[in-house]
Formats: C-alpha cells, structure tokens, sequence
C-alpha cells in the first residue's frame, strides 16, 4: 500500500517534458537513481528512498555538521517520511511531532504527538538539535516558533532547517494572525502537507535572505545559509539554515 501511496505521489509531481535520471549517491540511502518528476526542489526525487532534494540536502548538511549523531537527541517537526526514517536509523534518540488542528498540545492523535512550535510543551534544553523542511512559512508567528526551539536545545545545540526563500533581501508577508482570525496582506498562497493535502496550508510569508536575522533575534548564534557540495549538480544543492543554541 505504501508504494501504491509513493507511486500515486509521484505521478501527480511529473512534467513529462521535464523527466529525467541519473545514477547518484543518495545521501540517505546510499548508490540510487535521482529522478527529476518537475524542475521544483520537491521534483527531485530519489528513487530508492522517496527523499526529494529538499531532504537530501538537508541531511547532506546534518552529516557535515553534526558529528557522534548516535550520541545526540534530535527533535524533527515531523513523524513521517524518509528524513524521519533516516534520523531513526541513526540518531541516539528521536522525538516527533506534528500539527493536528483541533488536538491540544501534547495529546497524541494516531500515536504522534501533537504540538505547536509556537509553544511547546518540552522541559528547556531537552534536545541536541532540531531539525524540520519547509514549516516556518506556515507558522502564524515564526518569531515566536525559533525562540520556542532555542529555548527547548541544550546549549551549543543545532538547529538545522529548511524553507523556501529568494535571494532578494526582506521577507515578504503574506498574511498574519490576530485575536483568532488570518488577515491576508496579499492574495493568498497554499501549499501541501502529508494531513491536510495539497493546496491547503497557507503560506504567511515568503522567505528573504533576513530569514537569518529572524533566526538570530531569538537568541541563536553562528546562524548560516549553507549549501551541500554539488552531488547532484544543478538537480540538488537546496540552501538549508544552520544555527547554533
């Protein structure tokens, strides 16, 4: 079933006129084939393990930052996927979490956790390092959210993250929260998730390269943009965030 569910995913991304492959060496999986479904990020897939560029650069850049990961606690915004497969396969201690709306804090729905980023219900300094793709564009109030993730790091710990962002300068802001209700500033802007599907998570914003001076006013350190060595050329080398607690 989970293959049909893979396949099915995979046919809806596919522009005909841009499919292509190559044999690669998938930082997840080891010795693949990288298929490109679409020209975007999420289009690069490799075909073994269902990693997208996004997530193979992002544990890329987890392999060259983090050392003794068996040691470490990670916390990942997510509780499925093959980012969530590998982190189980090679970190010390793994803890998962998603969004549910409607579900508090802290309960679990289906055996996954529910939180919010913007207020978490973990004890200061309970992870090693955190990790998420393609969240905070989503976060009513990412200020917030960075500061909840710095608080709940142990000192010296990472946060290593994605998002989509431009080269230009400043942030955009799409929409913002207030007194319970969304006030959109521009027409709005949905992209998917695994729970609610595709064209249904509204995007408050549209990163800049600012998003490290938002990172840093919650209290981090050494905050960076990097990008992984060019293992797959043009198909792959996604910027990920890196920042010390």
């Amino acid at each position: 079933m989970d293959t049909l569910l893979r396949l099915r995913a995979a046919l809806s991304l596919v522009q005909w006129s841009d499919l292509r492959a190559r044999p690669a060496i998938c930082p997840l999986c080891g010795p693949s084939v990288i298929v490109q479904l679409n020209v975007s990020a999420i289009g690069v897939r490799c075909l073994r393990c269902s990693a997208s560029a996004i997530t193979m650069s992002l544990v890329s850049i987890l392999r060259q930052e983090l050392e003794s990961l068996e040691n470490l606690h990670v916390y990942e915004l997510s509780s499925r996927g093959p980012l969530v497969a590998w982190l189980r396969r090679h970190a010390g201690q793994v803890t998962c979490s998603e969004y549910f709306d409607g579900v508090g804090a802290g309960e679990t729905l289906n055996g996954v956790q529910c939180q919010d980023v913007q207020l978490l219900t973990y004890a200061a300094a309970s992870f090693d390092a955190c990790t998420s793709t393609e969240v905070f564009e989503h976060v009513p109030d990412d200020l917030r959210g960075f500061a909840e993730l710095y608080r709940v790091l142990r000192p010296g710990g990472r946060l290593v993250f994605s998002v989509p962002m431009s080269p230009r300068a400043a942030t955009v802001e799409r929409a913002f929260w207030k007194d319970g209700v969304i006030h959109h500033l521009l027409p709005p802007e949905y992209h998917g998730d695994h729970i609610r599907g595709q064209g249904r998570v509204l995007a408050y914003r549209n990163y800049g390269l600012d998003i490290l001076d938002r990172v840093r006013a919650a209290g981090f350190s050494d905050v960076r943009i990097v990008k992984p060595m060019h293992w797959l050329g043009r198909w792959a080398g996604q910027p990920i965030i890196v920042a010390t607690a």
